[in-house]
This record gives C-alpha cells, sequence and structure tokens, in this order.
C-alpha cells in the first residue's frame, strides 16, 4: 500500500465483513458501522422494556447528534435542526417563505429531483416560477448561476457537489449574487458533507440540507438542516413538535400558558425528534466520522480517486467528472467512451461483485476508508 493511502488504523474492522464484495458506493447509501448497529439495537430493547429508556433521552440524544453535526460541519449547534433527511429541510424553506407575484427560484439543469419538488407544488398554485438554468461548459458553475439571479430572485437550490457528475459549486460567489438582490442560497451537501471538510460560514449559504445516511454513515431516514444566523427570521415557522417549545424538557410541569418556540433552529427538528432507534444509530455513526476526522476521509478518498483518474483505461473509458480537485466531490463519475456501452460496464462491474452507481449516463464510484489501491487495480482490471 502506497504511503499516499496508509491508513494509521484498519477501518475496515469498523464495519461488517463485506466478504468478496468491493464496495465503493457511498454516495449511494454509507454502511452503518458495527457500533451503530449495537446502539440501533440498544435502542429497541429500550421499547421492550420501557422502565431502561435513560431519564432526558428525548432531548439528550438528538441535542447530542446536533452538537456533533455542527463539529462536523464547523456550525453552532442551535443552527442545526434534527431532520429525517434533506427534503425536510428544504420543505421547512419552501413553506416558510412569504411567496409573492413574480419570485422565481433559480435551479440548475438535471438536478437531484429534491430542487424540483420542493417547489412544484407552490409553482403549481401559482405562488412562484422555477427558472432552470443549463451549463455553458460540460459541468454547471457559480459562472451559470450568477447572471440568471435578478430582482425576481426570492431563492437559489443547488447542491454543493453534485449527483450526477461529483461536479463542485463555488458557493460563496453564487452566495454573495443572491445576496446583492435579497435573494437566498439553499444548498443540498448530502455528497460532500462527512467525506470533505466544511465550513458553513465560508459557503455564505442560508441554508444547507443534508441527508444523513451517505458519508455521515447513519441509518436511512436521518438528516440535518442548518439555518444561517437570522436566516430563520425570513422564514414562518411552520408546525412544531412539543419539543421545540420553551419548558419542554420539565415533564413534571410541562408549560401551559405563554407558549412560545426556542430560539435558533430547533423549531425545524422534525415532529418526535428523539426517534430512538434512527437517533442512536446516526450518534455512534457520528462518533466514528469525528474520531476518524474528516480531514483523514478526504485524503484517503483523494489518493485513491487519483488512482482511478491516473490509470483509467482510455481507450475504453472517459472521465465524466471534473479532473481537479477542488472542482470536484469526495468520488469520480465515468463513462464509457463508446456512451452505448457504459451500462454493460456497470453490469460487468456488478456481475463481478464490484458495486457502485449509474447515475444520469455514468458510472459513479465513491470509495471509503474500508477501500485499499488493490481494490482500485481490480476495479481497473475490469474497466480495461
Amino acid at each position: 500500500m502506497s504511503e499516499a493511502t496508509k491508513l494509521a488504523t484498519d477501518y475496515r474492522t469498523e464495519f461488517a465483513d463485506f466478504g468478496d464484495v468491493i464496495y465503493m458506493n457511498v454516495s449511494y447509501q454509507g454502511p452503518l458501522p458495527l457500533a451503530s448497529i449495537r446502539a440501533a439495537e440498544e435502542a429497541l430493547k429500550w421499547k421492550m422494556l420501557p422502565f431502561n429508556i435513560p431519564d432526558g433521552l428525548h432531548f439528550d440524544l438528538p441535542d447530542r447528534v446536533r452538537t456533533k453535526i455542527a463539529r462536523i460541519i464547523a456550525a453552532h449547534p442551535d443552527d442545526v435542526a434534527i431532520t429525517t433527511g434533506a427534503s425536510a429541510g428544504a420543505a421547512c424553506v419552501a413553506a416558510g417563505i412569504d411567496w409573492q407575484a413574480g419570485d422565481e427560484v433559480v435551479i440548475g439543469q438535471r438536478e437531484f429531483p429534491i430542487h424540483y419538488a420542493s417547489w412544484l407544488p407552490y409553482e403549481s398554485v401559482g405562488k412562484l416560477k422555477m427558472r432552470v438554468i443549463s451549463p455553458a461548459g460540460r459541468f454547471i458553475t457559480a459562472d451559470d448561476y450568477i447572471p440568471a439571479i435578478g430582482p425576481r430572485t426570492r431563492i437559489v437550490s443547488a447542491s454543493l457537489v453534485r449527483f450526477d457528475d461529483g461536479a463542485r459549486l463555488d458557493a460563496l460567489r453564487v452566495a454573495e449574487a443572491c445576496h446583492k438582490v435579497g435573494a437566498m442560497l439553499l444548498l443540498d451537501a448530502s455528497q460532500c458533507t462527512g467525506a470533505m471538510p466544511m465550513t458553513v460560514a465560508e459557503l455564505g449559504a442560508d441554508f444547507i440540507v443534508c441527508s444523513g445516511y451517505k458519508w455521515l454513515l447513519g441509518p436511512y431516514g436521518a438528516g440535518f438542516f442548518w439555518v444561517a444566523p437570522g436566516a430563520g427570521e425570513r422564514l414562518k415557522t411552520g408546525p412544531l413538535n412539543y419539543q421545540a417549545l420553551e419548558g419542554a424538557r420539565n415533564f413534571t410541569g410541562l408549560p401551559a400558558e405563554n407558549l412560545c418556540a426556542v430560539p435558533g433552529a430547533r423549531r425545524w427538528d422534525a415532529a418526535e425528534t428523539a426517534n430512538f432507534t434512527n437517533l442512536a444509530a446516526l450518534d455512534a455513526s457520528l462518533d466514528l466520522v469525528l474520531a476518524v476526522g474528516v480531514d483523514e476521509v478526504a485524503n484517503h478518498n483523494h489518493a485513491l480517486v487519483g488512482q482511478i483518474i491516473e490509470r483509467l483505461p482510455g481507450s475504453r473509458c472517459t472521465l465524466a467528472s471534473p479532473a481537479e480537485r477542488e472542482r470536484r466531490g469526495p468520488y469520480v463519475c465515468i463513462a464509457a467512451r463508446d456512451t452505448t456501452e457504459t451500462v454493460a460496464l456497470y453490469e460487468k462491474l456488478r456481475a463481478n461483485r464490484v458495486f457502485v452507481s449509474l447515475r444520469e449516463g455514468s458510472i459513479r464510484i465513491s470509495p471509503y476508508l474500508y477501500n485499499t489501491p488493490e481494490q482500485i487495480s481490480r476495479l481497473m482490471d475490469l474497466l480495461s
């Protein structure tokens, strides 16, 4: 193993034994670590024997998750809401904006469906118009978004890292263009949070939504919604779960008068936030991400992806992601040089127990800590 990809710890022991499978598909589903499985099992036992449920768990568990997510994205815990996924956060934004006639939402062509589904119900009743922009080049960039942002723009809805080609957006430039005209920026960071160093203040976004089942290694049906300080004031508060009320933590004397929501993003927590099984598993997964360190994940992935790019058999395959690291997320996409052969190449990989994704005519390869240079060599053999 080269020094560039040699890890101090063998993190394969943190996951189930994949046998002869080479799994490089974290951008689809991150595998639950073994510790997360154990945490979920313990949470199920709490319901089997409810008298063992720890006191204060309804609040302590989501707050632990909130704090750990905040550490990963360099944010304040009060600005993080616990949701069921990226769609839930985007729905809060769509429902919270006081739409005015002529408002536009700017979306990139062929974005992940969340960026259409979140706004479609409001467009269908005439409250807004979705403006879909096309890239001038092969990959969509800030230069494509900025000319489309104008006085009618209410919000730009974009992925920080695209699901179809791994292209990374220069979010700060887009945010600055939005703020010049009083618009907002919503970023979906599902395809990079936990695998790419992130400081939310440096992105300039007003809202960040994220699923927890990819690079955060959590269960399906968990995620977060980050709200920039001050941005929440531009949203109407929708339905509240009772845990978002001031004083709700006091089970022996719940508030009945002068009811008001707690400050910060907790007001957008998903209903029944203390989903024991989901959040207990996510809590353990976040412990692993923090123990390893996002920088370690990013560097390991970069080394493996670099090997893929360097050794890609050019006579048969072509790169379908930006080549430069700063323009790309934590994975890479490729395609057959003859595009009609891409599906067959994908099926060949699956038949040989190499699991990746087929997305929008490209093969998406997303390795993780348990993948090795030897597995990359196996992948290259199959692609040749």
